[in-house]
């Protein structure tokens, strides 16, 4: 037993040093190579130095005590056990964006990114150890059942969420086209939970949509005296629901349409951005769409190390927008990448704001594969807007504050005022 509870240990310490010591991920973010210490070399077969006075008997008496013992060895899955022992470890630093994702919930993150999953449809956040919809997704069957942006999911299919991480959330809550999850919700300022029934469906997530609209046929807004002295002008309203694997080459490919139509175009007025409900993404990808509206060299975002050392992005590319008089929409549901846009227009550029306030996420995370199947998210950095400001816990408060209506849903009165800014 002695022997085969040893070399059981020197497998788990491989493979630990195989999740440790694994860097370049599939993630576009970047962080410079010098400032990373891996906890663990690939190739190390000795515990490193930091781990010398540990004892590790606690462990393995547990494990051995599981296999002797325990009633049900039906229950006792060497992987899964794995799995849990390097969950409960990474849980342990107490970041809810450092995570462990074993091989199903690695691939259902990565479809999320590629734009197509099945499930409900909803973005989902850990607040105050809560889990929370940070937003429902277009037209998806969280949207259409009545889930909303700031809602508390209290349990999935009369199982509490107390305690669970994201991972473990969206693993419940997907699942095959067709079948029923029942989500028990806290709705934001209520304190009457209620049970939703949803059909899980295929989503796609389009990365962008957008239009020149002329002001007078722009829907779900009210006309109002400002509004109808430029009814004929005519703006252009791009909607970015993610930054995902498509959004750049999506992004190009609409906004170059969209400028041949508007060059030379005396009614044209200016672009309202909406990054409501956009829960971010690829950090890379924020720099790409804020370039489209900032002159080369204008830094866009910092990143700062555990050790204090700073490093910027810079705009790299010429943008079709640049000068352009631009307003933007935000909400709760605002997140990340969609923060980093926000908030590096408006300190370079001076654009408004307009809604409520930001969600508030300000960290970087590394997305390492970790071989079969699984995956492992770190937080390696915290970005700051070129001004300084650090939006995690907080979030951006829009230079005008504007609510929706809840007694007439149909009234977008944020996109209303939005308009308003630009034209007046």
């Amino acid at each position: 037993m002695k022997d085969r509870l040893k070399g059981f240990q020197f497998i788990i310490l491989i493979l630990i040093a195989f999740f440790g010591g694994y860097y370049f991920g599939v993630n576009k973010i970047t962080l410079d190579v010098k400032n990373y210490k891996p906890v663990l070399s690939i190739s190390s077969k000795e515990p490193p130095p930091s781990l010398s006075n540990l004892d590790f008997s606690n462990f393995w008496a547990v494990w051995q005590s599981l296999e002797n013992n325990y009633y049900d060895k039906s229950k006792l899955d060497p992987v899964k056990m794995l799995n849990g022992a390097i969950s409960g470890m990474v849980e342990s630093v107490g970041d809810p964006y450092t995570i462990y994702l074993p091989p199903v919930s690695n691939n259902d993150f990565k479809q999320g990114l590629a734009g197509q999953f099945q499930g409900i449809g909803a973005e989902l956040g850990l607040k105050d150890k809560k889990i929370i919809i940070i937003s429902p997704l277009s037209g998806s069957p969280a949207q259409n059942a009545g889930i909303k942006a700031g809602d508390t999911i209290l349990k999935v299919d009369g199982a509490s969420t107390e305690g669970w991480t994201l991972s473990q959330t969206v693993s419940k809550i997907r699942g095959p086209k067709g079948t029923v999850v029942t989500l028990s919700i806290l709705p934001k300022d209520s304190k009457a939970p209620q049970d939703i029934k949803i059909t899980r469906d295929v989503i796609v997530v389009k990365s962008i949509d957008g239009s020149i609209k002329k002001i007078a046929d722009v829907e779900n807004i009210n006309l109002t005296s400002v509004l109808k002295t430029h009814e004929n002008n005519e703006v252009i309203y791009l909607k970015l629901s993610q930054f995902g694997d498509h959004t750049n080459k999506d992004w190009l490919s609409l906004v170059n349409s969209l400028n041949l139509k508007v060059t030379n175009n005396p009614n044209f007025k200016g672009i309202i951005l909406d990054l409501r409900n956009n829960p971010g993404g690829y950090l890379t990808d924020a720099v790409f769409i804020s370039a489209e509206f900032l002159k080369e060299g204008t830094p866009i975002v910092m990143q700062e190390t555990a050790t204090g050392e700073r490093s910027t992005l810079k705009a790299s590319r010429r943008g079709l927008f640049i000068g352009t008089p631009i307003v933007i929409l935000i909400n709760k549901g605002s997140s990340s990448a969609s923060e980093i846009v926000s908030g590096a227009l408006r300190d370079n550029a001076k654009v408004k704001l307009v809604g409520e306030t930001s969600f508030g996420k300000g960290t970087i995370q590394q997305s390492e594969d970790l071989g079969s199947g699984a995956g492992l998210h770190v937080t390696i950095a915290k970005w700051l807007t070129p001004n300084g400001t650090w939006v995690n816990g907080k979030g951006l408060t829009p230079d005008i504050s504007v609510p929706l209506d809840p007694k007439d849903p149909s009234r977008d009165s944020q996109l209303e005022k939005a308009i308003e800014e630009l034209v007046k």
